[in-house]
């Protein structure tokens, strides 16, 4: 398995042969993407769906979707009939029974009354074979996210990921995971014959600096071409860089919040100690004091600019890539 790790999916291209094919007729999305509907994204202007939705057609993505956490309050926002705009939504569901930790999953193209329902299940019966199941039944497109990412404080059930990969359509290359990771999920979709897709699951608004490519002249051709694999993935920029560039964009967006707005909600960037310190410094006692909360915010946006809470993020999950790859060797 190590050796096949070292090289990146084939599925993958440059943004130059990608610019070929988006002349060819080939379609450009972001599949997962959080607004400030999301609870860990801090609510800028910047961040409203409306003004993500103009950033993302200006990008050149052809679909857009919010995949915010638990919720389609951007869709009520915007309107669920808007033209080019795909309901989604990121439902978690923790099953101690049939998995043990919590899931993530994109769901697309469903209306009102069928997230009520996912919502129903997630919340109330925790059963995951509910919810593939619901899916299925109502043919809603669906993906398995960041496979090997997992909440903190849950233990991970390393060995149930495999089996969970099979029970889904299309599994996903995270930009916020490590490369490492994402190369043993593309790995493994391609063992089981799933489709990948990429993307940046931004919080800040950095959508399409990854993406995905398919034909399809709706987005449910778009998907099930991305399902069958007939798709490709523009990845270019390392996760080091793509988490840098969140980081410090995270970074500008909680110092400019509203004082108000800060008490009402907990973001994190799930770098523990980088997360004190903004917490810290971050505060509505500071933020009376303009020179020093300007202050305050050059210096994290430089810090997290200099690429080092990115690298200790992904240093501290090298002990997990090892556990990962050796679980996935003996089941292979």
């Amino acid at each position: 398995m190590q050796g096949k790790l070292e090289n990146n999916p084939k599925s993958t291209i440059s943004s130059e042969i990608a610019e070929t094919l988006l002349k060819e007729g080939w379609k450009k999305m972001d599949l997962h993407v959080h607004s400030s509907c999301s609870y860990d994204v801090p609510p800028a202007k910047a961040m409203h769906p409306a003004v993500l939705f103009e950033k993302a057609k200006a990008k050149g993505l052809d679909y857009v979707t919010f995949t915010d956490h638990d919720t389609v309050e951007a869709y009520n926002l915007l309107g669920w009939d808007k033209e080019g705009l795909i309901p989604g939504v990121e439902i978690s569901i923790k099953d101690p029974k049939n998995v043990g930790h919590t899931l993530h999953i994109n769901v697309f193209e469903f209306d009102q009354e069928e997230f009520g329902e996912l919502e129903a299940i997630a919340s109330q019966e925790r059963d995951f074979k509910s919810i593939i199941r619901y899916l299925r039944v109502h043919d809603l497109p669906h993906i398995y996210n960041h496979p090997f990412w997992f909440a903190i404080g849950d233990l991970p059930n390393l060995w149930a990921v495999p089996e969970l990969v099979k029970q889904f359509p299309v599994v996903e290359y995270n930009m916020q995971d490590l490369t490492e990771k994402n190369l043993i999920t593309a790995a493994i979709a391609r063992k089981y014959g799933k489709g990948l897709a990429a993307t940046t699951d931004s919080h800040t608004g950095g959508m399409g600096s990854v993406y995905t490519l398919a034909k399809g002249d709706s987005f449910r051709e778009y998907f099930e071409n991305i399902k069958n694999g007939r798709s490709l993935i523009v990845v270019e920029e390392g996760a080091q860089r793509h988490l840098t560039k969140e980081l410090s964009a995270w970074v500008e967006l909680v110092f400019s919040m509203d004082r108000n707005v800060r008490r009402e909600k907990n973001f994190t960037t799930n770098v523990k100690a980088f997360d004190r310190l903004i917490n810290f410094f971050a505060n509505e006692r500071i933020k009376e004091f303009p020179r020093i909360n300007d202050f305050a915010m050059r210096f994290f946006q430089n810090f997290s600019r200099s690429g080092l809470p990115a690298y200790l993020y992904m240093r501290a999950e090298k002990p997990l890539v090892s556990r990962i790859e050796k679980i996935v060797s003996l089941t292979a």
